[in-house]
């Protein structure tokens, strides 16, 4: 008989719901909705008080919705799966509370879901053939990590960000050349018409697996105030800034899958919508290993991913308990620190 499970994400300014069902370990995603805020981008990042105003206000509308697009009652669900961390405190208690009511009324399983662990499961809503081993790059606003995956559920941490996530940097770049919020998108559509004349510095390019763009943001920064036209140095400046983070991203996952002997790399995170990345990767690794990459529905912050971590965890007997919290710094489950890293090529 099939089995039922409901995702609620709200660790951020996205609210979603979805529904996964099947058997086994191979569920389909029966229905997502996302439901993001706007309000935000009139102040240039997220506030986090109106972001968790919104999902009150969002969020039972957005899982009725979703079970209604699924075709099943609430009383279909067999187990409730809830983004419980890393995010926004007040943001992830809307969801986890709501989590909480609405698996005890059904007297049904609850299960927290780490965020990143979700931008990991992304990739096999499209490709449920997807298995590890695998060198994976998650890289979003709040982070950017590289882990060397050789089972679901064990991790170990090759390199992060020592101080500002790629995500990060592209929003702040492109509110330095005035693109609005979020940067990412607008960024890669000017940098597909520029030129990399800027040279910008590749911060530890050749140290490592960890990564740092606080520098690099700096240096846009002295580059944007020493243009004398701004409107004519638009485009090449968010060309050379991408470049400059897609050559530190792609070499270092390169090294690591180099490393490993792997035959695939899984890149995840918001960041991952940017198509100039994946093939940038792709053509990087050719030969040496596929790259999955999941469509940017699924790489935005979702409640589809979170479904299916939890579907995960549960088939796992991993249960939560009425004690449940929402946890910003959660500890990412199955997490070990790497070896000391080799140099990227």
């Amino acid at each position: 008989m099939a089995e039922v499970v409901l995702g609620i994400e709200t660790s951020c300014d996205e609210t979603s719901a979805a529904v996964l069902v099947g058997e086994g370990n191979r569920p389909e995603l029966a229905s997502l909705v996302i439901l993001s805020q706007d309000v935000h981008q009139v102040f240039g990042g997220v506030v986090p008080e109106l972001a968790s105003r919104a999902h009150l206000r969002a969020l039972d509308p957005v899982v009725t919705r979703a079970l209604q697009e699924a075709g099943l009652p609430l009383s279909a669900v067999d187990a409730v799966a809830v983004t419980q961390g890393p995010g926004l405190v007040g943001a992830l208690l809307v969801g986890v509370s709501y989590a909480k009511a609405l698996a005890a009324a059904l007297d049904r399983p609850l299960v927290g879901v780490h965020h990143l662990e979700g931008h990991l499961f992304a990739p096999t809503l499209d490709d449920p053939e997807l298995e590890p081993p695998f060198i994976a790059l998650v890289v979003s606003g709040g982070h950017t990590i590289l882990l060397d995956v050789p089972a679901w559920g064990r991790y170990r941490i090759l390199g992060e960000t020592r101080d500002d996530a790629a995500g990060e940097a592209f929003d702040k770049v492109a509110s330095l050349l005035g693109l609005g919020y979020p940067g990412g998108p607008p960024i890669e559509r000017l940098a597909a018409e520029g030129r990399d004349r800027f040279q910008f510095p590749r911060p530890m390019l050749h140290d490592g697996f960890d990564f740092s763009f606080s520098g690099l943001k700096t240096a846009v920064l002295h580059a944007v105030r020493e243009s004398p036209d701004l409107d004519a140095d638009r485009t090449d400046l968010a060309c050379a800034f991408q470049e400059a983070v897609l050559d530190v991203l792609v070499a270092k996952t390169a090294a690591a899958v180099e490393q490993a002997d792997y035959t695939t790399a899984v890149l995840g995170g918001g960041v991952a919508c940017n198509r100039t990345l994946a093939k940038r990767m792709a053509d990087r690794l050719q030969g040496l290993a596929r790259v999955a990459v999941a469509r940017p529905r699924f790489n935005l912050d979702n409640a589809a991913m979170i479904a299916r971590a939890g579907w995960f965890r549960w088939r796992r007997g991993e249960i939560g308990d009425p004690y449940l919290d929402a946890d910003p710094s959660l500890p990412w489950p199955g997490l070990e620190r790497g070896p000391a890293p080799t140099a990227a090529t």
